[in-house]
């Protein structure tokens, strides 16, 4: 079992950032790739960014390329989403993931472990 909470939503106006985390505890952290989705009301959870469990491998959904980075620290079990450039499209709650796998994977089936989000709302 892996445990995850978020944090680090709030309100910002658009053009700001915000960094999120994610603090894992239960089995080995570094065994497993991680990622972050988002979900925004009446739309589909959708992938936001994955990392392999070294860390040396990323994936970004296009929308977000050049904007985010997704990192972690395997000694602090924790992984993180540096968010600039914030849009109002951005606007949803954040979700932490744990895949069963070591690589990047942008399939949601592959994450079996959730946090319980975070709110992050950009205002125009």
């Amino acid at each position: 079992q892996v445990q995850l909470v978020e944090s680090g939503g709030e309100l910002v106006q658009a053009g700001a950032s915000l960094r999120l985390s994610c603090a894992a505890s239960g089995r080995t952290f570094s065994n497993n790739a991680m990622g972050w989705f988002r979900q925004s009301p009446g739309k589909e959870r959708e992938m936001v960014a994955a990392i392999s469990r070294s860390g040396d491998s990323t994936y970004y959904v296009d929308s977000v390329k050049g904007r985010f980075t997704i990192s972690r620290d395997n000694a602090k079990n924790t992984v993180y989403l540096q968010m600039n450039s914030l849009k109002p499209e951005d606007t949803a709650v954040y979700y932490c993931a744990a895949s069963l796998f070591g690589v990047v994977s942008s399939d949601r089936r592959n994450y079996a472990y959730w946090g319980q989000g975070t709110q992050v709302t950009v205002s125009s």
